[in-house]
């Protein structure tokens, strides 16, 4: 048994295997987050093994591959070529932290700074992945634990980023301590162990909830449309929406103050000119009407058609003989008492939503080959606008959006009550996306001290507390509707106050590492 041990312990391509299987069995809806410790003290046995940053990426890249395959098989669902893309390209992005965990895996170095320097190589890539054209945060190592609210309160003070530096640290510095055993590292490891889980466990029971002053009652509406037929399954448009106006009047009462309808609900394409296009207008006034019936804000997602004048063209619009515009996967907000709002999706999800660097690529086709202004698929928003319901705001995070704290910090700094999140899972049909989404939203929760508020077409809609619990929870695949009284909450938390001050610590720690794990090798030399 031991010198099978101690083969696998050397063999890269054994450990490789191994830690993608148990990364990929960490994450939602599996519920065994602990898997990700040994998974990683693979990842650090390999680069050890290495005899090179590019030999270290090659031999971790099949554990990523696999990690990308188990956790996200379901985004070949939507389209197979970017799905299978998708995974090929993030597992190549997640092998450039490894080889600079490589590069500081020096015998000069204390064991504790090559952990710490390691740790901020890989929070800097999760952090820097979440800001290009390509971001695809799904597999940050804090998304694991999402379903394991107790043992992550912590996130109030560090945002979700704490959590990787709690498991790679830990990790790490358990490494570190089997290669070289002494006192103050297994001091230290045990120390990064405890300290985290103990301050979240003393914040769960020992915390209060926070005090409200008020509470809004909201109706959250899942009409389980088809998202692969016409008109989410219908014969018309009008006839899916109808079915979204029948259910929203099963449960609504005349205390109701907020109706929140799922993205892509609106199966009419909506324009900001009148008179264009007949059936935008009657949708819009349809709406207007029942807002005015139900005395009540609606909030619904839709395709947004935004035609432009000369003077504020964007700089690579679509064309049609109407003139410059763009397509937005929008949320609207119609108002008994002023006109329809709206907000542009700002997170878009690369390929599938959007063409990345669409801008770069038009500037560099000199030649005009590709027609980068039909394709680029849909305009993305800038301005994180939210809706106003009895004096205060809750934004509509559109999807993908409710990944991205550090965009939704926007909208808790600027007064969001609560947060509301609209999705459409069914691209997916009934796997594990739609239960990861769900389970990353109580990430949120707990970040920000805010209700969280979730409409989702297919589901899971529900309620989710600001510890992380889950209040309601709809089935998946299932026509239905609810309302619930959501508390309206004004506290800032560390993290809503200080933002991603941890990732940016790891980001100057980094430049650190680079720099020092440079001046070693020089001095070799």
């Amino acid at each position: 048994m031991k010198h099978t041990m101690q083969k696998f312990w050397n063999n890269s391509w054994l450990l490789s295997v191994m830690a993608g299987i148990l990364l990929g069995l960490s994450y939602p809806p599996i519920p065994l987050p602990f898997l990700i410790f040994p998974a990683f003290l693979f990842i650090f046995r390999i680069v050890d093994l290495s005899d090179s940053a590019r030999e270290a990426a090659y031999k971790v890249y099949p554990a990523f591959l696999i990690w990308n395959i188990i956790t996200t098989y379901w985004l070949v669902m939507a389209t197979v070529a970017g799905g299978v893309a998708a995974i090929l390209a993030n597992a190549a992005v997640m092998t450039i932290p490894v080889m600079l965990q490589y590069k500081v895996q020096q015998p000069n170095f204390s064991p504790w700074l090559i952990a710490l320097f390691q740790t901020a190589f890989w929070l800097s890539y999760e952090y820097l992945h979440h800001l290009w054209d390509l971001a695809w945060p799904w597999l940050a190592v804090g998304n694991a634990w999402a379903n394991v609210p107790q043992l992550v309160q912590y996130i109030s003070v560090t945002g979700y980023w704490g959590i990787s530096f709690w498991v790679i640290f830990a990790v790490a510095l358990g490494y570190q301590y089997l290669k070289k055993p002494n006192q103050s590292t297994k001091m230290a490891l045990i120390s990064v162990l405890l300290i985290f889980p103990i301050w979240s466990i003393s914040i769960s029971f020992f915390g209060s909830e926070t005090d409200h002053q008020q509470t809004h009652k909201v109706v959250v509406v899942q009409p389980n449309f088809d998202s692969y037929e016409p008109n989410g399954g219908f014969d018309s448009a009008q006839q899916a929406n109808n079915h979204l106006l029948a259910l929203t009047d099963s449960v609504i009462t005349e205390k109701t103050q907020l109706i929140v309808w799922p993205e892509n609900a609106v199966q009419n394409q909506i324009l900001n000119i009148d008179g264009y296009r007949s059936s935008s207008d009657q949708t819009k006034n349809q709406l207007n009407n029942y807002a005015n019936k139900w005395d009540a804000k609606l909030i619904t997602g839709a395709t947004f058609f935004e035609f432009y004048q000369n003077s504020d063209t964007p700089s690579l619009p679509r064309t049609n003989k109407r003139g410059a515009y763009l397509a937005f996967n929008a949320a609207l907000g119609f108002y008994p008492d002023k006109p329809m709002e709206t907000y542009r999706k700002h997170n878009l999800v690369p390929i599938v939503e959007r063409i990345p660097f669409v801008h770069f690529l038009n500037t560099i086709d000199v030649f005009g080959w590709v027609d980068w202004n039909q394709i680029q698929g849909y305009g993305k928003g800038h301005h994180p606008d939210q809706f106003s319901v009895n004096g205060t705001a809750t934004p509509a995070l559109i999807c993908y959006d409710s990944v991205f704290p550090n965009w939704i910090l926007n909208y808790v700094r600027n007064g969001a009550g609560y947060l509301t999140i609209i999705t459409n899972d069914g691209w997916w049909g009934n796997t594990s996306g739609h239960s990861q989404h769900f389970a990353y939203a109580r990430l949120r929760a707990i970040e920000f001290d805010r209700w969280i508020v979730r409409s989702a077409n297919n589901g899971i809609s529900g309620i989710i507390a600001p510890d992380g619990s889950v209040k309601v929870e709809t089935p998946y695949w299932k026509t239905t509707a609810f309302n619930y009284d959501v508390p309206v909450l004004t506290s800032q938390t560390f993290y809503t106050r200080f933002g991603d001050w941890l990732p940016y610590l790891m980001m100057a720690l980094s430049v650190f590492g680079i720099g020092f794990s440079f001046l070693s090798m020089k001095n070799k030399n």
